[in-house]
C-alpha cells in the first residue's frame, strides 16, 4: 500500500449532511486498478462519509489514473 500525502486538501468548514458533524482529515484507503493507496481526506467521524473535493477528483486523481493506465 502506498501512502499519498495531500497537504492542500482541508476539512475546514465542511459538515456532514447526515450527522451534522464537522468533517475531519482522517486516513482513508482508496483502491484503484488493483493498487491500494492511503490518503487523508475530509471524513465524518461518526458515519464515515468521505468527501473527495472536485479539485482532487478532477485533477490529481486523473493524473494518477493516467500514470497507472500507462503502466
Amino acid at each position: 500500500m502506498r501512502t499519498v500525502e495531500l497537504k492542500d486538501i482541508t476539512a475546514e468548514g465542511w459538515v456532514c449532511r447526515t450527522c451534522d458533524a464537522p468533517l475531519q482529515r482522517l486516513p482513508v484507503d482508496i483502491t484503484y486498478m488493483g493498487s491500494l493507496f492511503r490518503v487523508e481526506l475530509p471524513c465524518c467521524p461518526q458515519c464515515g462519509f468521505t468527501f473527495i473535493p472536485p479539485e482532487l477528483a478532477e485533477g490529481k486523481m486523473q493524473e494518477a489514473e493516467k500514470i497507472l493506465e500507462d503502466k
